[in-house]
């Protein structure tokens, strides 16, 4: 499907959980929920996975745009609890079990409270052996784990087969290729209103998560700091998506080079008062350009930062 010249505006799947933050409610403008309703967790920004597929002039983006030319999400995330400690595993893995892409995914912190953070990798010497026992047994999941505390403008990249869990009192942004498959090791002994927990998928977890402490390092997460620093900073290449952020001072244009890779380009705006080819981007949105453009002009009516997904 050819988008045309003109940048396409585009609204969000919105996907309410029992985890979800105040956050992105009042940062979309949304007001209060009604009392008794689940929070807004997650919003699906640049989507055209059928489980939430975001929306173009009111009809789902995967009516116009297919995953070949997207193969890649965008959300935001806000929590008010941790999330399951899980895995995703590799392509060749999901395809083979569940005729699906694989899923790895990085993470953009932008917002957190004081103390809050991210579990993200083994810690040193933690075996598979080990760590299947403590499942068995009970214990606390997050023993294992490595606590980053994280600040915004913090970037980790999540390859498939890293095991991690998003703590509390955290926003971010997540860049993913376009798959819901997810494997929950520990659910915090969480139970619901009838005294039931929530499903896990332990022997496809084990399966697929990689222990090591070569791979269980930070040069494995791209771990960096600050990247809402440094301008105009290709932050990682996935071969099914590059991301760069772009920070810009305010009335200051630009003009970016795109990538000929044949997908269709995404841009999530994070803060600040974009112009992109002339459309007026605001907070928290986002938009697409067709995958036959070559440059994309962009000014700040404001400083701020975006992220451009390609």
């Amino acid at each position: 499907m050819n988008l045309g010249e003109s940048i396409k505006l585009l609204e969000p799947s919105m996907v309410y959980k029992v985890w979800g933050g105040s956050q992105l409610a009042s940062l979309k403008g949304l007001g209060e929920l009604k009392a008794g309703s689940e929070p807004l967790g997650e919003t699906w920004e640049i989507s055209v996975h059928k489980d939430g597929p975001s929306l173009l002039d009111g009809s789902p983006l995967n009516n116009e745009v297919s995953q070949e030319q997207m193969p890649y999400l965008v959300k935001l995330i806000d929590t008010s609890d941790n999330l399951s400690v899980q895995v995703h595993p590799d392509d060749d893995f999901a395809r083979a079990h569940e005729n699906s892409s694989g899923k790895t995914e990085c993470w953009i912190i932008l917002g957190a409270e004081k103390g809050a953070g991210i579990y993200l990798g083994m810690k040193p010497g933690v075996t598979k052996e080990e760590f299947e026992k403590g499942i068995l047994t009970g214990e606390e999941m997050n023993r294992y784990l490595v606590f980053h505390e994280v600040e915004v403008g913090d970037f980790f990249f999540v390859p498939a087969g890293a095991i991690h869990a998003i703590g509390t009192g955290v926003l971010l942004a997540e860049v993913q290729q376009s798959s819901g498959i997810t494997y929950r090791v520990w659910d915090w002994n969480r139970l619901d209103d009838k005294g039931n927990s929530r499903e896990l998928h332990i022997e496809k977890a084990m399966k697929v998560t990689r222990f090591g402490d070569e791979f269980n390092s930070e040069k494995t997460f791209k771990k960096e700091r600050n990247i809402f620093q440094k301008g105009i900073s290709q932050v990682v290449t996935h071969p099914q998506f590059c991301l760069r952020q772009v920070t810009l001072d305010e009335n200051e244009t630009i003009e970016l080079d795109l990538n000929e890779c044949g997908r269709v380009k995404g841009i999530l705006n994070l803060n600040g008062s974009l112009e992109v080819e002339g459309v007026k981007l605001a907070p928290y949105k986002a938009a697409l350009s067709s995958s036959s453009r070559t440059k994309l002009n962009v000014k700040a009516k404001e400083s701020g930062s975006f992220l451009l997904v390609e």
